[in-house]
């Protein structure tokens, strides 16, 4: 009995490779269909209470010409000719369009407003574009205005699932040769990432298709890193407990199987504690926000599905080959006891108060810096990294027109005061020009177009003014929405967030820990050096981007996206080596269990701490301005917290604390 047994324990890892190929044969192409079903219109994000989407499902009442606009300008410098006037004058138009509207500043330029289809915007910027292609010599023609900025966005985020999975996928790949030296063991572990893509990319291609969730190119993008570096954090951890028990036991599914026992409960708890980081995103009011919640929870889903069911199995089946050319022998010994991090233990070990005060003092310098962080929003134009069309073209109609034509703020009021309302948005202070643009169920709208380019912060302060003064007329009931509304509350929304979730956020991580460790004095101690480690890096972030790349600002979701993830991501690394410091505990008491958890802990968790800021880090081959600032704060927090905050600062407090460090459980009344 006992010989069959042996002979066939192969077969039931076989079967759940099997399924795994056979579903990520299924589930593998909907990574690629995942752009069919994502949006790119900021309106669509705004919560159902936002004064901006309040107007935007009203004016869909006024019919014809609601859509959204899209502005073709055309300029010659030595000034416009009757020919150019002629051929822009010409053109057939995707949409309804204007007159030729001519420059009152000068000759030198006219522009066209064509309000295209709000259901595809992209396409019909392309349809345009396409009809200006032979303009006559000397006549710079472009497609400016919000369907525009759509249009570039989409194609901003086209290179998501091809040139960011083959950039973070090579990535991967570079590390994990460097970390185990085998050709054949990086490949698993990148297949293993790669069935947990499929099987996410499924799962949000139907909810999103369904409705249930939103998605958009910046929650599609963060959703592949995030598969990717997660799967390859918790393969690190398994391969590297798997490898170690390699050399204490001949049997290698009685090594898979310890392996496995003995990191399922902290790989758990960190996808566990990521998940429900993220879907603290629920509690945002914007609809984005909101999104990317359950989509980044779906994909640590999977990727730790695929980590603890895959990986194994495969494991099992390879066994020592796996680790090829370098094979783990039976009965040779830990190289972790005499190598890198057992010299790292002993310095900690060494002078624990002064390494924990020092280095608190080195991360309260960069958040010194904090301040200077300037999230309160950019331009629209300021979104891409490369010139695009939207963006040149609203500097072409920023130099000949009011900045804010072809994207006026929208007043929608009570038709009885209309007058009393048009006169109180003439008088603001920013509106160059208003104008009625038709009645319907009771209610007039009045375009103010802008003095400023619509999606510029003095066009932000203007709307904030205008609405001020339609309120105050009686009985008006008037609402002002538009792009700029639009832009505007998205950044009030964004910034209410921020208080709302980042404290519900400490509070869940907090209570994932207190279950984990059976303490409460650890949890605090390991959120508050994870929060200190957040501070320092947005201190530094905010040099880097005012100082190194002279980014205009940051969108204010950019400090709350870096906060959720470097908060639930760099908790992961704390949960790896305390738990298995609580193991050791156990047996060698805590100050000694804390070196053994550092030495033999360390090199895997810098590996996968290095695997996810150079995941992350890909991000920044898409050029949009959100992801490359979101992509150097994860990566940078990450690398801090793997080099300073879990290598010395939570050692330092744990070897000076003791057993106190596990207050109330029963380890605080062991030995030290």
């Amino acid at each position: 009995m006992h010989a069959t047994r042996s002979r066939t324990r192969w077969l039931l890892p076989a079967l759940v490779a099997v399924a795994w190929l056979a579903l990520g044969g299924f589930s593998g192409p909907f990574a690629g269909k995942l752009g069919e079903v994502s949006v790119n219109d900021n309106t669509a994000f705004l919560p159902a209470s936002a004064e901006a989407t309040e107007v935007a499902e009203r004016v869909r009442e006024f019919g014809a010409g609601q859509g959204l606009p899209a502005v073709v300008v055309a300029e010659r410098p030595s000034g416009l000719t009757q020919a150019d006037r002629d051929w822009l004058g010409g053109r057939e138009w995707p949409g309804e369009a204007s007159p030729v509207i001519p420059s009152e500043r000068d000759d030198q330029a006219a522009q066209v407003v064509v309000v295209v289809d709000p259901e595809d915007p992209a396409g019909a910027v392309e349809e345009l574009r396409s009809r200006l292609t032979s303009p006559p010599d000397g006549l710079t023609v472009l497609v400016a205005g919000p369907a525009a900025q759509v249009a570039d966005l989409k194609e901003a985020f086209g290179g998501i699932d091809g040139l960011l999975l083959l950039v973070a996928g090579a990535v991967v790949a570079v590390i994990l040769v460097l970390v185990y030296r085998s050709p054949l063991l990086p490949f698993v572990v990148l297949l293993s990432g790669v069935f947990a893509l499929g099987l996410a990319s499924l799962a949000v291609y139907l909810l999103a298709d369904g409705g249930v969730v939103d998605l958009n190119g910046q929650s599609q993008g963060i959703l592949f890193i995030l598969v990717f570096g997660a799967a390859t954090d918790y393969a690190l951890l398994l391969v590297s407990r798997f490898r170690e028990e390699l050399r204490d036991t001949e049997d290698r599914y009685r090594a898979v199987r310890v392996a496995w026992r003995a990191t399922i409960e902290p790989i758990a708890a960190s996808a566990g504690t990521v998940v429900l980081g993220v879907l603290c995103l629920l509690f945002s009011d914007l609809n984005s926000n909101k999104g990317l919640g359950p989509v980044a929870a779906i994909g640590i889903a999977a990727a730790f599905l695929a980590s603890v069911t895959f990986l194994p199995a495969v494991l099992a089946l390879l066994g020592r080959a796996a680790f090829w050319p370098l094979r783990p022998a039976f009965g040779s010994p830990h190289p972790e006891a005499s190598g890198l991090w057992a010299r790292v233990a002993g310095l900690v070990a060494a002078r624990p108060r002064a390494t924990w005060v020092v280095t608190t003092l080195v991360l309260l310098v960069g958040v010194a810096f904090v301040p200077q962080l300037k999230a309160s929003g950019t331009a629209q134009s300021d979104v891409f990294l490369t010139e695009v069309d939207s963006a040149a073209g609203q500097e072409v109609l920023s130099r000949h027109f009011p900045g804010g034509s072809g994207s006026p703020a929208i007043v929608l009021a009570d038709a009885d005061r209309a007058q009393a309302v048009g006169e109180a948005a003439g008088g603001v202070e920013g509106v160059s020009a208003v104008r009625p643009a038709g009645e319907a169920g009771g209610l007039v709208r009045i375009d103010a177009v802008l003095t400023d380019p619509a999606d510029s912060d003095a066009a932000l302060a203007t709307v904030e003014r205008l609405r001020e003064a339609v309120r105050a007329v009686p009985d008006a009931d008037a609402k002002v929405g538009g792009p700029t509304a639009t832009q505007l509350d998205t950044r009030d929304t964004s910034e209410r967030d921020r208080l709302v979730i980042i404290p519900i956020v400490l509070l869940v991580i907090f209570l994932v820990l207190a279950l984990l460790l059976r303490s409460l004095l650890a949890p605090l101690l390991l959120i508050a050096t994870v929060v200190l480690s957040f501070g320092a890096t947005t201190g530094v972030a905010a040099l880097v981007f005012n100082g190194l790349f002279d980014f205009p600002g940051a969108d204010p979701v950019v400090p709350l996206f870096g906060f959720v993830f470097l908060v639930a991501l760099g908790i992961d690394y704390n949960i790896f080596l305390m738990t298995r410091v609580r193991e050791e505990a156990a047996e060698l008491g805590t100050r000694q269990g804390v070196l053994r958890g550092l030495t033999v802990t360390g090199g895997v968790i810098t590996s996968a701490g290095v695997v996810l800021a150079a995941t992350f880090s890909a991000l920044a081959v898409l050029p949009i301005l959100f992801l490359a600032q979101l992509a150097f704060i994860v990566a940078f927090g990450v690398l801090l917290d793997t080099f300073v905050v879990r290598s010395l600062l939570v050692p330092a407090l744990g070897m000076d604390l003791g057993r106190r460090i596990w207050w109330p459980s029963a380890l605080a009344r062991g030995k030290d």
